[in-house]
Formats: structure tokens, C-alpha cells, sequence
């Protein structure tokens, strides 16, 4: 059996989890919002609208125009004081998505940086010594 890849060379859940999440808050019918760590490098938003580093943004059908989410970049076109914005930012920079309405979402930890290596996959795990075992007659 072939062994999973390792850790430091799959790809990011996170914009996978967002595409999820975005999905399932507006089969509800319910507003997705997303809480970007607006200081991260790569963000792209209105500076006026940062509150202690963070900008949350309304990411629904009506709220945005050409609403892309990819794996590495989240990008769409938006109105902030009715003037029509391009937003872009990393996937990385993006804290949290949640339902408006509700407050029910996912709140993201950092990811590890790429360059820290991963578990060591080629080894099976130790077990917990050898084992028992007992002749039953």
C-alpha cells in the first residue's frame, strides 16, 4: 500500500474549506461574510474600511461581481460607499467565513510556514511495545 503523501507537500485546506463553507451558507440562504487579516501581504481593500487590522467582507451573489475563489487568491468586485472596488487577497490572509444571519462558520488557525518541514511519514507510528499475547487452552 502506497503511504499518503507527506504533510509539507499537500496543498492548503483552507481555500478548499472556504469554497465548502460558501457553498453550504448560501444553500441556507444565509449572508457569507469573510474576516480578512487585512495586514497580510497581498490584500487588496479599501484602507478606510480596516478596523484594528481586519476588514470583514459580505461575499454573496448580490454583494459581488465576478466572484472568484481559488486556491491561492480570492478576488471579486464590490461596493464600499457606492464606489465599486476590486478586492483581492491570499487565501492565507482569510481568519474566518461565516453565515451573517446566524454566526455559524469556520474560524481559521494559521497555516505552517512553507519552508517548516513536516512529520517524518516514512516511519510507521511506535506502537505501544510489544504485544501480549496468551496460549487459551
Amino acid at each position: 500500500m502506497a503511504s499518503p503523501p507527506a504533510a509539507a507537500t499537500s496543498t492548503s485546506r483552507r481555500p478548499y474549506l472556504i469554497r465548502a463553507m460558501h457553498e453550504w451558507i448560501c444553500d441556507n440562504q444565509f449572508t457569507p461574510h469573510l474576516v480578512i487579516d487585512a495586514t497580510a501581504d497581498g490584500v487588496t481593500v479599501p484602507d478606510d474600511h480596516v478596523s484594528e487590522g481586519k476588514i470583514i467582507l459580505n461575499i454573496s451573489d448580490r454583494a459581488t461581481e465576478a466572484l472568484h475563489l481559488g486556491n491561492e487568491t480570492i478576488s471579486f468586485a464590490t461596493r464600499f460607499s457606492g464606489s465599486v472596488h476590486s478586492v483581492r487577497l491570499p487565501c492565507k490572509a482569510v481568519l474566518g467565513i461565516y453565515a451573517r444571519e446566524t454566526g455559524e462558520g469556520m474560524i481559521f488557525t494559521s497555516d505552517p510556514p512553507d519552508d517548516e518541514p513536516g512529520p517524518d511519514d516514512d516511519q510507521p507510528p511506535a506502537g505501544p511495545g510489544r504485544p501480549t499475547l496468551k496460549v487459551i487452552k
